[in-house]
């Protein structure tokens, strides 16, 4: 599966009305497109930071849903002010323990590493993270995404709660400082949300 990425630095005063028109605007219209398997949104009211994400079927209905979006794009960045980045990827992998519930949040964390490498650092996630998180208070999910052009991979792990979020916060800092650093993989940045809208659609891969 693929996904496409809408990320947004926006008035931190704007969110709630963006969250409701993706909410109750945007997805359902975007659902009914060919090969959308659904959305998700990750807001951070403080910083204004979100990221608004869809699911597809393969790469060849993403792009072709390319026009069909746009309207939704623009709105959801016209209600939140700033620029938007879009970017695409493919969907490595998928675990996930249980649906998340009202309150659930979540740890973003971008790397990158050589084109070639790609696959090395979604072993590391595999490896060094996943066996980890299935025995961690409130754990929900974990997702790994890829864009193998520029060696780019995200993992977005997701709890039930703040408190659950930085209970984990020791093993996250050991995987960003010790375990990439050692597979030749770079911690390009991390940031944290608010779990706003959990309807992605991605079958379990793990």
């Amino acid at each position: 599966m693929h996904a496409r990425s809408t990320t947004i630095h926006g008035d931190p005063q704007s969110v709630d009305e963006a969250i409701a028109y993706v909410r109750d605007e945007a997805m359902p219209v975007l659902r009914q497109m060919d090969g959308c398997a659904g959305l998700s949104m990750l807001a951070n009211r403080d910083s204004g930071h979100c990221i608004v994400t869809t699911s597809w079927r393969d790469e060849e209905a993403m792009h072709a849903s390319q026009q069909g979006v746009r309207s939704s794009q623009d709105r959801t960045v016209e209600v939140l002010g700033g620029q938007p980045e879009v970017d695409e990827w493919e969907i490595a992998a998928m675990h996930r323990v249980h649906e998340t519930h009202h309150g659930a949040c979540s740890r973003v964390t971008w790397l990158r590493t050589d084109p070639d490498g790609v696959n090395r650092a979604v072993d590391a996630v595999r490896l060094s993270l996943m066996p980890k998180l299935d025995d961690l208070p409130g754990f929900c999910s974990v997702s790994v995404m890829v864009r193998r052009r520029d060696g780019m991979t995200v993992s977005a792990v997701s709890y039930d709660s703040w408190a659950d979020l930085e209970q984990a916060s020791g093993g996250a800092r050991e995987f960003r400082g010790e375990f990439a650093p050692a597979m030749g993989i770079e911690v390009l940045d991390t940031a944290e949300f608010d779990l706003v809208l959990a309807h992605l659609g991605v079958p379990e891969t793990i």
